[in-house]
C-alpha cells in the first residue's frame, strides 16, 4: 500500500508540474544525497541515522536532511543541462500539419478489391 501511495503521488506531482508549467524531474532512488558534500561534492559515506549533522573535511558544517535537500536541487538541475549551462534537449516541437492525422489516401489501400497497393 506504500508504494502504491507514493506512485500515487509522484504522477500527481508529475501532472500538476505540467499544468502549471513547471519542470518535473527524478534522481536517482540510491543517490547518496545526505553522505554527499553539497559544497565541495566529496562523497563522506554512510552515517547512522541519529546522526543530523556532520562537518565535512572542506570545512562545511551540514545539516542533514539540508544538505540533501540541495544535493537533489543540484542533480535536478545538472541532469538537465550540458556542461555549457544549456539546455540538454530541445524543447517539444509539435508536428507540422501537414504530419499529424491519418490520411487515407496514403494508407495501405487496394483497388477494385484485389489486392493492389495503391500508388
Amino acid at each position: 500500500v506504500h508504494d502504491a501511495g507514493w506512485t500515487q503521488f509522484v504522477h500527481m506531482l508529475e501532472y500538476k508540474a505540467a499544468r502549471y508549467g513547471r519542470s518535473f524531474r527524478r534522481i536517482g532512488r540510491f543517490a547518496p544525497t545526505s553522505q554527499t558534500c553539497s559544497t565541495c561534492g566529496r562523497l563522506d559515506g554512510p552515517k547512522p541515522l541519529p546522526v543530523r549533522s556532520w562537518t565535512c573535511p572542506c570545512g562545511a558544517v551540514h545539516d542533514r536532511d539540508v544538505n540533501a535537500a540541495l544535493n537533489i536541487l543540484a542533480q535536478g538541475r545538472w541532469e538537465s543541462l550540458n556542461a555549457c549551462g544549456a539546455q540538454v534537449r530541445p524543447a517539444p516541437v509539435p508536428a507540422p500539419r501537414r504530419e499529424a492525422g491519418i490520411h487515407p489516401h496514403t494508407a495501405c489501400s487496394t483497388r477494385n478489391g484485389e489486392g493492389i497497393s495503391a500508388p
